[in-house]
């Protein structure tokens, strides 16, 4: 082996913090909300990540998700969560980081976050709220091919119209 050929960058994965970077509850109709005898709640989860780099091979990756329960059009609670997490990542191609930052990290920072939201509801006064599990992997690989049709339809869309192959004669 040549003495200036270089080895490949170890690749390098480490969690070096979980935190709650914000947190609200709401509960706007509270008391009346537990004077009802009947209400059939409906829930609305949303839930997004965002990325950011903080130094060198340290990232922030932010799981940010939000609960809002409601009863017909009133809402019984609202609970936002950003957690949130600092990964250092280094040695990845860019398919590779795009595929941790997007998937594998919020998969690390979920269970928190569902702790946190479940613990919240039941200090508000609410039965217990067990958030499902959720595939990362395939939410990511939906995201990745939603990103392309777009980008195919917006290339299709900015091409310059062929002349369809010229007039026809009869």
């Amino acid at each position: 082996m040549a003495e200036n050929e270089q080895a490949a960058p170890e690749r390098q994965l480490a969690i070096q913090k979980i935190y709650i970077k914000d947190f609200s509850f709401e509960s706007p109709k509270t008391p009346e909300v537990f004077t009802r005898n009947e209400w059939s709640p409906k829930t609305d989860l949303n839930l997004r990540s965002s990325h950011t780099q903080v130094a060198d091979s340290v990232h922030e990756v932010v799981l940010t998700i939000t609960v809002e329960t409601k009863d017909e059009e009133a809402s019984i609670f609202l609970v936002e969560l950003q957690q949130a997490g600092l990964f250092h990542i280094s040695g990845y191609g860019d398919e590779e980081f795009k595929a941790l930052i997007g998937s594998f990290c919020p998969n690390i920072l979920f269970p928190y976050a569902r702790e946190n939201i479940s613990g919240m509801v039941a200090k508000g006064g609410f039965p217990e709220f067990l958030l499902q599990p959720i595939n990362f992997d395939a939410l990511y690989a939906q995201g990745l091919a939603q990103a392309q049709a777009k980008a195919k339809a917006e290339a299709a869309a900015a091409a310059p119209a062929g002349d369809g192959g010229g007039e026809a004669t009869h």
